[in-house]
């Protein structure tokens, strides 16, 4: 449940870049048996099993984009995402209620610098979370709206921190949160990437020349659906953390092919009331660790 916050809030708080991105994912998450803990015990829940295929689509679209004398950018842009998640259970005694999640995203963003060390980032938007693929099925219980600010202090040339606030309504009435940005980047031809924007993203990148890349990556990434169950508000959690290889190919100018084979390292999937006590919430429900598989396309203009 703490990761679903973590994405509300960063969700308002895009990577703000000056060009053109379009990316297509498929993801595969093999099968792995279903546990509960109260973080002191684990016990395995029957025969319980499970896995997951996610299709993702994100696209950005700078506005506006200006440079200032210190080449620092002033940037408006619209970032689009559509994510659709199939959980394959079986052998559960009380089926979870969905075995479908959609999520669907548009945000305004802004960026522009007030000083030569600080900027600031600005996020507007909303969405459906669906425990359904059907459009037709959707209800204003399904829907958020958030609005965040960061200001970002450029440490070093590689390195940006960030704090701010993000109001989210999460929980079915609008609330404050703290918001986090770090952006580090090590530029040589061994580089390194930490990024806590959408999710979290850790990247060593050995780059053997202008068409081949090699990546080992850590991620975090999830899906939610926000539904009502026995007159109760509730939100369904989908997240995982993934480890692996990752196989960067140039395809001409412009597109990029990504293939990642590593290890889904920890997979909670559980129903939680809508309420902030739910947070503190002890026991979790989650499948162990299995095969990850996935393949990307990204085009950038």
């Amino acid at each position: 449940m703490k990761f679903i916050i973590l994405f509300f809030l960063t969700f308002t708080c895009y990577d703000i870049v000056a060009q053109i991105q379009i990316q297509v994912k498929t993801e595969y998450l093999g099968e792995s048996s279903y546990r509960k803990t109260d973080g002191k015990t684990y016990q395995k829940v029957g025969d319980a099993k499970g896995s997951a295929v996610i299709y993702q689509a994100d696209v950005h679209i700078p506005l506006s984009v200006k440079l200032n004398e210190k080449n620092r950018p002033t940037i408006w842009s619209i970032s689009g995402r559509f994510a659709q998640a199939r959980l394959n259970n079986r052998n559960f005694d009380e089926p979870i209620v969905t075995d479908r999640i959609m999520n669907v995203g548009l945000n305004l963003n802004h960026l522009r610098p007030l000083n030569h060390k600080w900027s600031i980032m600005a996020s507007i938007g909303g969405g459906t979370y669906m425990p359904s693929t059907e459009f037709s099925q959707i209800r204003f219980k399904n829907t958020l709206g958030s609005i965040g600010t960061v200001f970002i202090y450029h440490l070093r040339s590689n390195l940006d921190l960030g704090v701010g606030a993000a109001i989210n309504n999460s929980f079915g009435y609008p609330m404050l949160f703290p918001a986090l940005y770090l952006n580090w980047k090590m530029e040589r031809k061994y580089n390194v990437e930490i990024n806590v924007l959408d999710g979290l993203e850790m990247c060593f990148r050995y780059d053997l020349n202008n068409i081949f890349r090699l990546n080992v990556i850590g991620e975090m990434n999830g899906q939610t659906a926000l539904l009502e169950q026995d007159g109760k508000d509730k939100i369904f959690s989908h997240a995982y953390i993934i480890g692996g290889v990752r196989p960067e190919i140039k395809i001409g100018d412009n597109i990029f092919l990504n293939i990642t084979a590593g290890v889904n390292a920890w997979r909670p999937s559980q129903m939680t009331e809508r309420t902030i006590k739910s947070i503190f919430k002890k026991q979790q429900y989650y499948f162990k660790a299995s095969p990850y598989v996935a393949t990307q396309l990204k085009i950038v203009l």
